[in-house]
């Protein structure tokens, strides 16, 4: 049987806990999970999108066998139109596809969370860089980024989930009424997000929920 979602990976060993869109307990069937070698997070979280080595991404496309295929770096936005080219089947390398629906949206808002605000800018946003200003960040200090950037092998979630609280609502207005989270890292702590927020969440498993209905676990959404 065909898996759900093929997941193109990242070279990284932190733990994917329920809620990334590495985990497999995420999702309802079975998903397919493809490390590209030598893909590290200092090399695809960058300001130059353009110069990333995207030919194991293309490897990594030819022998995909899921329904969807994600990747799991938001930062690969770049590239979204270059392996949907290249694909057999519906690719998302980003949670930021979801600006085409809401170009039109009032950037008073709007706010883009992202693993590292000072990397994720205009090029990764395509068409729709007039979002730039509502680019947010997880502090330099906070947990998550030690985990993620560090390959750290254990994760303090309830730790996590504070801190993520706590970024938006130092960075965000009362104006706020959609988050994106652009990190694919980002969902398991879209609850302690909600339960804080009265605003819509898109994330990358909203995404592939809305290309594969049934494929995401609904606590999830």
């Amino acid at each position: 049987m065909r898996p759900s979602v093929t997941v193109l990976q990242l070279d990284t060993h932190f733990p994917r806990i329920a809620g990334d869109v590495g985990a497999a307990e995420t999702y309802i069937d079975d998903i397919e999970i493809i490390r590209v070698s030598g893909a590290s997070v200092a090399g695809i979280v960058t300001a130059s999108p353009e110069g990333i080595d995207i030919a194991p991404f293309e490897e990594a496309l030819k022998a995909a066998k899921g329904d969807v295929i994600v990747t799991s770096c938001g930062f690969l936005s770049y590239w979204q139109d270059h392996l949907e080219a290249q694909a057999r089947r519906p690719i998302i390398c980003s949670s930021l596809v979801a600006l085409n629906r809401l170009k039109d949206y009032n950037i008073e808002n709007l706010a883009i969370l992202t693993y590292d605000a000072t990397k994720l800018g205009s090029h990764h946003l395509g068409q729709h860089t007039r979002f730039a200003p509502c680019i947010i960040g997880l502090d330099p200090a906070a947990h998550l980024r030690a985990v993620i950037g560090g390959g750290a092998l254990t994760l303090d979630a309830t730790r996590a989930a504070h801190e993520t609280v706590e970024t938006v609502r130092a960075q965000t207005t009362d104006s706020l009424r959609t988050l994106v989270l652009e990190c694919t890292n980002l969902p398991p702590y879209k609850a302690a997000l909600a339960a804080a927020f009265d605003v819509q969440i898109i994330d990358i498993l909203t995404e592939i929920e809305r290309v594969r209905t049934g494929t995401i676990r609904p606590k999830f959404l």
